[in-house]
């Protein structure tokens, strides 16, 4: 089964199209959401919440939150949660790479891969 993910607030443009276009082809698409879509997980949400959300969700947390994830990540695990991983992007990096490397992610990782990690991404 594919890895599924969360895009934070701040990744709702460029990567949500392609994500988009990418499922249009129909090869290998991608099972993604981005804050603000699922009603209980709106707009604004907190790193802590969000946390919260993708473990009962079981999603891949993306996001440029590197300072802070960090921090509530840790305070996530010391509470005895779990978190499927958060893949943080280079701000500046190349949306075509982004995308190859979150399907490679998606349908070739093994179960509990990226588990209560945080990975720079390209």
């Amino acid at each position: 089964m594919p890895l599924a993910y969360v895009l934070d607030e701040h990744l709702r443009g460029p990567l949500w199209r392609a994500v988009q276009r990418h499922n249009a082809l129909g090869t290998e698409p991608l099972d993604a959401l981005r804050v603000g879509d699922p009603s209980d997980l709106p707009l604004g949400t907190g790193d802590a919440e969000l946390l919260l959300w993708a473990e009962k969700a079981n999603r891949l947390l993306i996001s440029f939150d590197e300072k802070s994830l960090a921090g509530h990540l840790a305070s996530h695990l010391a509470a005895g949660n779990h978190c499927p991983g958060i893949f943080i992007p280079r701000r500046q990096g190349n949306i075509p790479t982004l995308l190859a490397f979150l399907v490679e992610a998606a349908y070739r990782s093994r179960p509990g891969e990226w588990q209560d990690r945080i990975e720079y991404i390209p």
